[in-house]
């Protein structure tokens, strides 16, 4: 694949506050849709009707009511199951809700295509264009999975609390996506559509509001296509000291792990801070065909045993990245993601900090002398995942990396 050199854009004088899981997001985001006066827009990959949902949908509908904007993006796939729900219930208080490619009944629930696969992933708000939320939190408690059912410990996960000039990016974003819903919804011509998508009802350029270099990166299947793993690969190649990376799927292509094994060779010290505590079975068997020849360069890999580990973060040296974007090929490959990335050397600490503290408390090393040891059984398994998993990626037409 050829790789395109991807310029960060870099926007000095904002405020980010890193959120630790749903007991400080959901707090956070209900609070501020309490406060809003203007507008309020969240996209989200799965939302839950749980007690966590319901916080949101309250917050919501009474904003809805006061007058403010609210709209809603889901994705047909992850909210498959409570979309029309929420369509309706915001509906009834006088807000928008928009589905993301909505999957069809019948058959087609057993179809495997490029374009299904291709889904919103992201998870961002934004409240009255000054305030953004970003990272891997979707609207779902801490404590429940949709495969393990109740969590005795919460989902390790992030999101950041922004305010200053990257909001723009974010309000930019998601009206783009909007106006796509939108003419997927309702096909209106040109003249009449641009109006019923267009600004929201406050249009204002944020102030700073803090000295943080801030800068939002988002992958979509047009302009953006490599955007997330280019930033990746840009800040590993530069690195000099420490990269230390939790990602929930980890399943990178041939490119991502040569630079890992790069920058373990001239001295940095990478950790890998992955799942133990499996969700999908093929998936994590894919991600440990990998760890044989990621150990022997010298890189550390710990799975999170406590809960799920739904993380999508780094640090590398002084730069920190929280967002939604997995180190898999749906999130590399097809979804839309957001990532943010912050150029903040007490913000990177304070992350770095979380994700030792996670490894010290809840990970378990692996060892290469372990898996050199595997039997043939666990090496065909293996074996098979990762083969299963390059031919899903082969029939996204996108299979060339891996």
């Amino acid at each position: 694949m050829r790789r395109v050199s991807v310029r960060t854009k870099w926007l000095p004088g904002n405020d980010v506050r890193l959120l630790r899981g749903g007991g400080e997001f959901f707090p956070a985001l209900c609070e501020a849709i309490g406060r809003a006066k203007h507008s309020v827009h969240i996209e989200t990959y799965i939302y839950s009707h749980d007690a966590s949902g319901e916080c949101v949908v309250q917050a919501l509908q009474a904003a809805a009511r006061r007058g403010v904007q609210v709209r809603v993006a889901l994705d047909g796939f992850g909210s498959a199951s409570t979309a029309d729900e929420l369509v309706r219930l915001l509906g009834e208080a006088g807000g928008q809700c928009n589905v993301y490619r909505p999957e069809r009944g019948g058959r087609y629930r057993f179809a495997l295509s490029r374009q299904r696969l291709r889904r919103l992933h992201r998870k961002t708000a934004v409240i009255d264009e000054t305030l953004a939320f970003v990272g891997g939190i979707n609207i779902l408690d801490d404590n429940t999975d949709p495969n393990h059912g109740h969590l005795e410990h919460p989902r390790f996960d992030f999101a950041v609390r922004v305010t200053g000039p990257v909001v723009a990016e974010v309000v930019h974003a998601q009206r783009r996506l909007w106006a796509k819903l939108e003419w997927a919804r309702t096909r209106t011509r040109p003249a009449s559509w641009a109006k019923a998508f267009g600004p929201m009802k406050r249009s204002a350029t944020p102030k700073a509001t803090g000295n943080m270099r801030a800068a939002l990166i988002t992958r979509d299947n047009l302009r953006n296509r490599q955007s997330i793993e280019q930033a990746y690969l840009d800040a590993m190649a530069k690195a000099t000291h420490d990269i230390i990376i939790a990602n929930a799927y980890f399943f990178p292509g041939h490119t991502f792990r040569k630079a890992l094994r790069q920058a373990a060779a001239r001295g940095v010290r990478v950790r890998l801070l992955l799942q133990g505590m499996v969700e999908y079975r093929l998936q994590h068997m894919a991600s440990r065909s990998l760890y044989e020849s990621l150990l022997k360069s010298g890189i550390e890999i710990y799975e999170y045993m406590p809960s799920i580990l739904h993380a999508k973060v780094a640090v590398i040296d002084g730069h920190a990245t929280v967002g939604s974007s997995n180190l898999d090929p749906f999130s590399l490959l097809l979804a839309r993601e957001a990532n943010v990335v912050v150029a903040d050397k007490a913000f990177a600490t304070q992350l770095r900090d979380e994700l030792e503290l996670a490894i010290k408390t809840g990970g378990k090393q692996m060892l290469a002398e372990e898996f050199g040891r595997l039997g043939w059984i666990s090496r065909l398994g293996h074996r098979i995942a990762y083969t299963l998993l390059r031919i899903a990626v082969a029939l996204s037409g996108k299979g060339n990396n891996y």
